[in-house]
């Protein structure tokens, strides 16, 4: 508190984003704008930033930064709305980048901005003209947050409002800032970087696929030819996601690409993130600068405003930021990946030197507008109309009678530290004693399929790439399984690596299928699905010989999650028909007014089989299906819930026959993860809202909503209990009840995420 204390006299401003030292264009561009509006409003303002962070330990940021939120954890979110609203900050600018946020298209920066009590000014770094389903909701939902919105180009303000539904009211026109340099000329800086004498072309950035610099180097022999004394500067470091994701492949394919050539001597590759000083000095140097970026849909560019805020002769593909910026004669466009083009005007531009320094004075002098200092400036302005903006709002708003937080909404972080505990380099143990793996029980084809769920799931939603070594040990652990003669997966190993069974049985199977399945839908890597899709591919004939109405539905599932990545194959099509009818047949068949289910008995695993009927009757197009599968999940939930609300699962102590009793206990965890999945898929194949409701009673039964009122989910260690007893809590924490655990959880959050982008504002309070 005392931080705040010392400059409770001032006006707190609270920055929203990346921030360096994280590589980052965006961070980048905050810490100017911090530091610009800082010291224009040294008298009024206390400037600090909230920054996100990509990696789990941080960065080591300057004193500017003051809350730090990990990036793919929806609480740090929560809790950085509440220290900007305990600050009493005078308004909140966030820098809006889909890929800067956690959650789907960066929907987790909604948990902050729903919970945000203060003036919000977002600026936008990227506005899509064709969006996707979730990037459309993400930015709509903020345009309606935002008391005012920043874009950088003019283009940008009609697709706010075509596109987004964004008022124009609301909508600012402000230049992307720039460093304030002086006019020199190119020969001033030369000799810093050994190239006095050359004609220097540059192009800088953080180094990635997107920015066709492989167009620029394959100009460069035509331009050779003309002007020998020609070095062309690439500047900038490997972006670090394109880093972690394939290495240096792309940088290490341009110097390939240079040697091909024979341009080494008229090549050089500056592979480092530079300050602002040294970036000026290499801009400086620079007689043409080139962005031979490939994608039309750039709304600004940070390295476009730089060079021509230095008064560059620019050459740009024409991407709409460059279009707008290069008019009136500020620079030359040339077409998408056309080296001959880029040849041919960089050619023109070192032949004709009246009009190249023609060029600069105009880009330089049209650039004075936008100088960090007249930036920030009109920063505090926005600041400021946007307070007033909010502040009206607020007297207008007729306050609500205040509502008790529902601590049941929300969901806990997703944990994998059991998991981790459970997994060793041959795969997940199937059972533990307490929260200690007991390795005498060895491993299961069951459990690993339910792990490689679990992680690329998680993948999925966070893109947290420690997770990427389990999705290996897991899919590693089902190819062992896969007996190639039989096409069979083996259910049990011992802790020995020996197979305990030459064929596991028709449900562990299937359940495997199902594992590869999501994982086609999920991992990460071309490597990883192309072993997931060869082991899909070699198990599924075998189930259409298998009896058993949980394998069908097992694999029905996995090849829905497949189909999501290979929608075309028709094999795979073909076997979903022939299950879904089986399964459709079997309920028909054994289905009474009073007893709605396939079986004389209700077991295990059982709300698999309506989901698998409720998912195919809506890709297949069958209502009766989807009747079928809506009447049995009703029925199943109908029975299982006691005289409180809450779930009581069938205990597999007896299970439930027709016409006897039902078994009270033994309570499996896999058996509410069923539940939730089943009602998730009801309420996507129907929109009936009560089925999420349903949804949140079942996994409630984790958390304590069950009858023995105590939790099975174990804060202390990420594990879960192995079931409910008359009496007690099994206190052993194995893989099943764990991965149901964390599917549930995963499933959770992706519904939470979904409810998030698709709420109506009608339905919400606030702002």
């Amino acid at each position: 508190m005392a931080r705040f204390a010392a400059s409770s006299k001032k006006l707190p401003v609270a920055f929203v984003s990346d921030y360096l030292p994280r590589r980052c264009g965006i961070a980048t561009f905050t810490h100017e704008l911090c530091e610009a509006v800082a010291s224009q409003g040294r008298r009024d303002h206390d400037v600090f930033a909230v920054a996100m962070n990509d990696v789990p330990e941080g960065y080591p940021y300057p004193e500017r930064v003051r809350f730090e939120v990990r990036q793919s954890m929806q609480a740090d979110y929560r809790m950085a709305a509440e220290f900007l609203n305990i600050s009493q900050v005078s308004a909140v600018c966030l820098q809006h980048e889909y890929g800067i946020f956690g959650g789907a298209s960066g929907s987790h920066i909604l948990a902050l901005l729903r919970r945000l009590r203060r003036p919000l000014v977002t600026t936008l770094h990227t506005v899509l003209r064709e969006p996707t389903e979730e990037q459309e909701r993400v930015l709509r939902e903020i345009g309606r947050l935002s008391d005012r919105t920043v874009v950088m180009s003019d283009l940008a303000q009609d697709i706010l409002e075509e596109v987004y539904g964004v008022p124009r009211n609301k909508v600012v026109m402000i230049p992307h800032g720039i460093p304030d340099v002086p006019f020199i000329d190119p020969t001033f800086y030369k000799d810093i970087f050994g190239v006095e004498g050359r004609k220097v072309i540059l192009t800088f950035g953080l180094l990635s696929p997107g920015k066709g610099v492989e167009y620029a180097i394959d100009a460069l022999p035509a331009v050779i030819e003309k002007h020998p004394d020609v070095v062309y500067i690439v500047l900038g470091a490997t972006h670090p996601h394109i880093k972690r994701e394939s290495g240096e492949e792309y940088r290490n394919g341009l110097v390939r690409r240079v040697g091909e050539l024979g341009l080494k001597e008229h090549v050089m590759f500056h592979d480092r993130f530079v300050d602002l000083k040294e970036l000026c000095e290499f801009l400086g140097a620079a007689d043409i600068y080139v962005t031979p970026y490939l994608n039309e849909a750039q709304i600004t560019s940070g390295t476009l405003a730089y060079a021509l805020g230095a008064g560059k002769a620019t050459i740009s593909t024409p991407y709409w930021y460059a279009t707008e910026m290069l008019a009136d004669g500020r620079g030359r466009l040339v077409p998408f990946r056309d080296a001959g083009a880029i040849a041919e005007q960089i050619n023109d531009l070192l032949e004709n030197e009246v009009d190249r320094h023609a060029m600069r004075k105009r880009a330089y002098n049209f650039c004075r507008k936008m100088v960090w200092k007249r930036v920030a400036q009109r920063y505090l302005e926005l600041f400021a109309e946007a307070t007033e903006a909010w502040v009206s709002r607020q007297r207008g708003v007729v306050a609500a009678p205040a509502e008790p937080p529902e601590k049941q909404e929300e969901l806990p972080e997703t944990d994998l530290r059991h998991l981790r505990v459970l997994t060793d380099d041959t795969g997940v143990l199937q059972h533990c004693i307490y929260a200690t793996p007991n390795r005498s029980h060895g491993y299961c084809t069951d459990d690993n399929a339910r792990a490689l769920i679990v992680t690329a799931r998680h993948w999925d939603q966070t893109h947290d790439e420690l997770v990427l070594p389990a999705i290996q040990t897991y899919l590693a652990f089902l190819h062992h399984a896969m007996d190639k003669r039989t096409g069979r997966f083996r259910n049990f190993m011992n802790y020995d690596r020996t197979w305990g069974e030459v064929i596991g049985s028709e449900d562990s199977h299937a359940r495997a299928l199902w594992g590869l399945g999501m994982g086609v839908a999920m991992c990460p890597y071309d490597s990883m699905t192309a072993l997931a899709t060869q082991l899909f591919h070699r198990g599924m004939p075998v189930v259409e010989s298998f009896s058993s109405p949980r394998a069908w539905a097992f694999t029905i599932i996995g090849i829905h999650a497949y189909l999501q990545r290979f929608g075309g194959d028709t094999e795979a099509r073909r076997y979903r028909t022939l299950l879904s009818e089986r399964l459709l047949e079997r309920f028909t068949d054994h289905m009474t007014d009073g007893w709605p289910w396939c079986e004389d008995a209700v077991t295990y695993a059982n709300a698999k089989l309506p989901h698998a009927l409720l998912m195919s009757g809506k890709w297949m197009r069958r209502n009766d299906m989807i009747d079928v599968g809506k009447r049995a999940l009703n029925w199943l939930l109908e029975i299982q819930t006691n005289e409180a609300g809450m779930l009581s699962i069938i205990g597999t102590n007896g299970w439930y026959m027709r016409g006897g009793p039902r078994a009270q206990f033994d309570q499996q965890p896999i058996e509410a993860h069923a539940l939730v999945d089943a009602c998730i898929e009801a309420y996507h194949v129907t929109r009936e809202k009560h089925w999420i409701v349903r949804a949140r009673q079942a996994f409630n039964w984790f958390l304590g909503d069950n009858d023995l009122r105590t939790p099975l989910y174990d804060f202390t260690t990420g594990g879960c209990c192995d079931g409910l007893h008359a009496d007690r809590v099994n206190e052993n924490q194995g893989a099943e009840s764990t991965l149901g655990w964390l599917m549930s959880l995963l499933l959770m959050h992706d519904l939470q995420i979904e409810q998030t982008l698709s709420e109506s504002p009608a339905d919400k309070a606030g702002k």
